[in-house]
């Protein structure tokens, strides 16, 4: 009987986990931050306010599962061994398309509202900062210096290229303008960045 019964009780979990975070996600996307509680998340998602504790130790550790969660494998992994960046051969064309998608992510209004209130919280919270360089920024960051390093062994950048400076080149000006709301991300302004760092990094 505990046979059967195991399997049955994994999918529960994963279920109600998969609930709590698409509650989680629509609840940014619908309140301001500081107005979405974790009983709110509970109501939301169909289940006791003990059973998101029991997983995550607070709200900003479920906002960052919710997010976490969109980078998922069919498995469930999240850790971002799969990722990598197209490589045609063709180094901008290639960036130009990650970028544009970049850029275009950030303007999606429920995105939006979901990594500006993880930001709020890795702002003030140093273990959440870690736990989002190690579970995302990293193994994303190591997918895009791969496709880097690519172009580098095809003589498409300078062999000593700074991959982690040709990194902020190209994304933290994105960042900023979204960080700040300065002007808008568009295609073109993904592709400039695009243009001005392979300049900057030209063999």
């Amino acid at each position: 009987m505990s046979n059967e019964k195991g399997p049955d009780h994994s999918r529960r979990k994963e279920r109600s986990r998969q609930a709590i975070l698409a509650a989680t996600r629509e609840l940014v996307a619908e309140e301001a931050y500081e107005k979405v509680t974790v009983e709110a998340i509970a109501a939301r998602a169909g289940v006791g306010k003990q059973t998101i504790y029991r997983r995550w130790p607070s709200k900003s550790a479920v906002v960052f599962a919710a997010l976490l969660a969109l980078s998922e494998s069919p498995d469930g992994q999240s850790d971002g061994q799969s990722v990598a960046l197209p490589d045609t051969g063709d180094l901008e064309a290639d960036l130009k398309l990650v970028m544009r998608a970049t850029a275009e992510e950030f303007t999606d209004p429920a995105f939006d509202r979901l990594i500006r209130a993880l930001s709020t919280e890795i702002a003030n919270d140093p273990a959440l900062a870690a736990e989002y360089q190690a579970k995302l920024a990293r193994p994303l960051d190591e997918a895009k210096k791969a496709r880097l390093r690519s172009a580098q062994e095809a003589g498409q950048l300078a062999p000593d290229a700074d991959l982690d400076l040709v990194l902020e080149v190209l994304y933290a000006p994105l960042f900023q303008r979204w960080l700040h709301r300065s002007a808008p991300l568009t295609a073109a302004y993904a592709d400039s960045l695009v243009e001005a760092g392979l300049r900057a990094f030209a063999p």
